[in-house]
């Protein structure tokens, strides 16, 4: 054989080796995707009405278990990510807006803030009385998940401040990704509550 001709074969034998690379890669890739997908389906599958039941309302106003029970009923639109904070026990599903039935179902992600899974602040909503009476006892360090069809990410508590109403600067950009909650405060205010309790998490090892 020629040298030329072994040149050729070689070239060959290492396109189809690349080529085989590229396949294992592309297939992990969906594997993966599929893999979150049915994650977020079977979550949103025990969010359902029959088991809305499950939902730890024990530290709830009544006034929102009743908006949470009412909000099974109602069209939320697709989850698009799961909190959890484990120090609290909270696992939670995150929807688009923040309108009332919707922060009844879950939490929101503020509109103009980041989206889940793609860097940047992403500041999530949730009501006081509900689903983030327990941020209450979260303190800095604290570790959260958030899942994503992009995967899990994990982020620990770096900042909490109480501010007001009008102070939006907290979903300002930061240095790295930041993961926002927001709620009213005083958590046991009675009327409507005049200043937000801020929860800043910045990203961590698992």
């Amino acid at each position: 054989m020629s040298a030329k001709r072994a040149l050729r074969a070689l070239e060959a034998g290492a396109l189809v080796a690349g080529g085989l690379l590229l396949l294992v890669y592309a297939a992990a890739r969906v594997d993966g995707y599929v893999h979150r997908r049915l994650a977020l389906r079977e979550f949103a599958a025990a969010s359902a009405p029959a088991r809305g039941g499950e939902v730890d309302t024990s530290l709830w106003s009544e006034g929102r278990i009743q908006g949470y029970e009412e909000s099974l009923e109602a069209d939320v639109g697709r989850i698009v990510a799961i909190l959890r904070i484990p120090k609290i026990g909270l696992e939670v599903p995150v929807f688009e807006g923040t309108d009332e039935i919707t922060l009844n179902r879950g939490l929101g992600r503020i509109p103009g803030s980041a989206r889940p899974g793609e860097g940047g602040n992403l500041g999530l909503a949730g009501h006081r009385d509900g689903f983030f009476r327990g941020l209450k006892d979260v303190a800095v360090g604290d570790p959260l998940e958030l899942e994503t069809l992009s995967g899990t990410e994990f982020y620990r508590v770096s900042e909490i401040k109480i501010v007001l109403p009008g102070s939006v600067e907290v979903l300002d950009p930061r240095p790295e990704p930041t993961v926002t909650l927001v709620t009213c405060y005083p958590f046991y205010f009675v009327g409507k509550a005049p200043k937000r309790y801020v929860v800043h998490s910045s990203p961590a090892q698992p």
